[in-house]
């Protein structure tokens, strides 16, 4: 049985090819894709191969690269030696785009009734930046910065409301990402890059300066003006993963003022939980999805474009271009 499949060829080349997909293995599933979740900025950073020789996006990003990484679908069979999970469940998997797979039965998890095939496919972005607000160590009124208002934002924001912070302050130029975050949980809003929003941010906090800022851009020339809205012996998280490290500079306030800053990677997750390290990519995903099943969260407003997977080659040329529209787009795998 054959699979349609998206790869990068080349900088700003897109490729659909058909593979054919074996039956699984002893302990194997076969899955075929309803929904998969576009991660704009990473993908358009592997997409436009904008990435410096020598990071981990270089040693990573080998073309014909097969891209994206939160896919939800619909199990068609299971291998011998796997009891837990039966033809017809709908799942989640960190895999790429194409329409059927075979992957280990331990990388699956199930999605809960009451969770739309849609909102599913945010549980790896979801993990992401569940990944980042455990590592900002937060303390119950916290007054928190977000600077960059694209999907990882969108979903830091109900994650630190839901941490207990006191004022979540959300900066971006662009309007329309700022009212997604208002009505998502953000109390404040800062039409303004982050290098004009230092008055701003100081009035809010009255003059002390966020306990936690965030900086989600993938920007690398953000980080100084970043680093000026912690205040002393704040934290400054790095979730916003950048091509050019190498751009990125640091300033006095890391001396002078003590901030500290954190990195956030979906690698962090360990692969196993155990009584010490609990919070694995599959724990992190049951979590967001009873946070979804409660109310306590929501996506599906955050969907803005769906497209079908044979359009991928102008879909991500558009993205490169211009994604300032763009926020969750689906691929939908019907």
């Amino acid at each position: 049985m054959d699979s349609l499949n998206i790869y990068f060829t080349a900088p700003e080349k897109v490729e659909i090819r058909y593979e054919a997909v074996p039956e699984p293995g002893p302990d194997q599933v076969r899955i075929r894709t309803r929904r998969s979740l576009i991660s704009t900025g990473t993908e358009c950073i592997c997409y436009g191969h904008q990435f410096a020789a020598g990071t981990h996006w270089d040693n990573w990003v080998k073309y014909p690269f097969r891209t994206g990484y939160s896919s939800m679908g619909v199990v068609e069979s299971v291998g011998s030696q796997v009891k837990d999970i039966k033809p017809g469940e709908r799942v989640t998997v960190q895999y790429p785009h194409q329409s059927l797979y075979l992957t280990h039965a331990s990388a699956v998890t199930p999605v809960p009734d009451g969770v739309s095939d849609e909102d599913a496919t945010w549980f790896a972005i979801a993990n992401i930046t569940q990944v980042g607000v455990r590592r900002a160590e937060h303390a119950l009124g916290d007054a928190v910065v977000i600077v960059g208002a694209g999907i990882l934002a969108q979903l830091v924001v109900q994650y630190v409301r839901l941490q207990g912070a006191r004022e979540v302050i959300v900066v971006d130029p662009a309007a329309h990402r700022l009212k997604a975050a208002a009505e998502h949980g953000a109390t404040h809003t800062i039409e303004r890059t982050a290098d004009q929003a230092y008055e701003e941010v100081w009035t809010v906090t009255n003059g002390r300066g966020a306990d936690v800022v965030y900086e989600i851009t993938g920007n690398y020339s953000v980080l100084p003006s970043a680093l000026r809205l912690a205040r002393r012996f704040g934290t400054l998280l790095l979730l916003g993963d950048t091509g050019t490290p190498s751009e990125q500079r640091l300033t006095g306030d890391v001396v002078t003022r003590g901030v500290r800053i954190v990195g956030g990677h979906s690698n962090y997750a360990p692969p196993f939980a155990n009584d010490y390290v609990y919070w694995t990519n599959q724990n992190m995903s049951r979590l967001f999805f009873t946070y979804l099943q409660r109310g306590d969260m929501r996506v599906h407003d955050l969907i803005t474009h769906r497209v079908k997977p044979a359009d991928a080659a102008e879909v991500y040329a558009w993205l490169l271009r211009d994604r300032s529209d763009a926020m969750g787009i689906v691929f939908e795998w019907d």
